[in-house]
């Protein structure tokens, strides 16, 4: 979606976004945009700061005060470091500044696309009632409980986490990337390499033979994903 009182920057943003695939929806004005945001539901929004009325800053803290996480994209002719400042402050989670790239734009969208989909998997996993139980092992995502075969398993809040977030979404396939910022956020120091350690010990604690995994799954040279089934029969 995109909110932009430039008539232009409408007809430049529907063929960029339709021709990569995407759906697409639009607003002239803040007021509008807002009630658009309500009824449409888009996945990301690209948002223009200087609008006649609300302005983008003053839409995209309306947005966060509601508490919508939807990844928000700032657009301005002001590559102005006291405004990329405010629009970071307002809740945004990027900005690009006129004129822009077609392809750097796609690039952004599809990385923000990628990481709020894991940020959502990744809050189910933590919030969920209830459990997942594949095959032997079973997952208390809310009691930070693992059980294999009915007996507890020892593992610490991160190897948890890392396996709660996996197996929220069984199938689905999360990058080291991925699983580090859920885990310990873009600003952490700690080395993405780690999470190959953390694989490996989770593994040791669920598997029957670690290094042929059943429910711990790697996928070459992407990352890692959670069995979405697991036939105990031929265990």
């Amino acid at each position: 979606m995109l909110i932009d009182d430039d008539k232009g920057v409408h007809v430049l943003m529907r063929r960029i976004i339709e021709d990569a695939g995407y759906r697409y929806c639009a607003a002239y004005d803040g007021e509008s945009g807002l009630k658009m945001l309500a009824s449409e539901h888009p996945d990301l929004l690209l948002l223009d700061v200087m609008m006649p009325g609300m302005n983008g800053f003053d839409v995209c803290t309306k947005i966060r005060g509601q508490g919508r996480r939807i990844p928000i994209i700032f657009l301005s002719a002001k590559g102005d470091i006291v405004d990329k400042s405010i629009g970071f402050k307002a809740g945004g989670d990027d900005y690009v500044v006129k004129p822009f790239s077609p392809d750097e734009l796609l690039l952004r969208i599809e990385a923000h696309l990628r990481r709020h989909k894991s940020d959502l998997a990744f809050a189910k996993a933590v919030s969920r009632e209830g459990s997942n139980k594949t095959g032997e092992l079973e997952i208390f995502f809310n009691r930070y409980e693992v059980r294999l075969r009915g007996e507890p398993v020892d593992l610490t809040a991160k190897e948890f986490e890392i396996l709660a977030l996996l197996a929220s979404s069984p199938g689905q396939v999360f990058t080291r990337n991925q699983i580090y910022e859920h885990i310990w956020g873009r600003d952490s120091s700690v080395d993405e390499n780690s999470i190959t350690v953390f694989m490996r010990k989770i593994r040791e604690k669920i598997e029957d033979n670690p290094s042929q995994p059943k429910y711990l799954l790697t996928v070459w040279r992407v990352g890692y994903k959670f069995a979405e089934r697991v036939d105990v029969a031929n265990e």
